[in-house]
């Protein structure tokens, strides 16, 4: 049993999700799912479709660095956005897989909306390019931890 960062107020109304070692970039991965914290399930699996389909872009905040420009991100009031297709495939199977947990448990899918996200850098994958002159460096890849708790949305009195 792997441990969660942060547990849930109402174990019964949520339920959780979580991918060890993804072979995805960690940086994508970390701004995708930073655009749909806070959404609900439905609009977040309709939000990572349309990334998919580059219908809509993901607006990258934090690792901007050489990021191109798109009006599309004029959705989000920044200028810098991309379609980390592979990254949003990824979180995609991650709610299918929340949404099953939450069926199981009998919540509401309709109801439920992701109230905390987090990825987290894993071991970097090595291997080495051949350089000229018979050096030799480095050539690493970032895989990354993804967890996710969803939980039913409260009905206000």
């Amino acid at each position: 049993m792997v441990k969660y960062s942060r547990e849930a107020k109402n174990g019964s109304k949520s339920c959780k999700a979580m991918g060890v070692d993804l072979r995805v970039h960690y940086k994508n991965t970390y701004e995708t799912a930073r655009a749909i914290k806070g959404m609900s399930l439905r609009v977040a699996q309709q939000y990572l479709e349309d990334v998919c389909e580059k219908k809509r872009c993901v607006p990258f905040r934090k690792y901007t660095g050489c990021i191109g420009r798109t009006p599309q991100a004029k959705e989000f009031k920044m200028s810098q956005g991309r379609w980390p297709v592979k990254s949003a495939k990824i979180l995609l199977g991650l709610l299918k897989n929340a949404e099953s947990n939450a069926e199981f448990k009998n919540l509401d899918t309709e109801t439920l909306t992701i109230t905390h996200i987090q990825v987290s850098m894993a071991q970097q994958g090595r291997r080495r390019t051949f350089r000229a002159h018979g050096r030799v460096n480095a050539y690493m890849n970032c895989p990354c931890h993804v967890e996710m708790l969803l939980e039913e949305k409260e009905e206000s009195v």
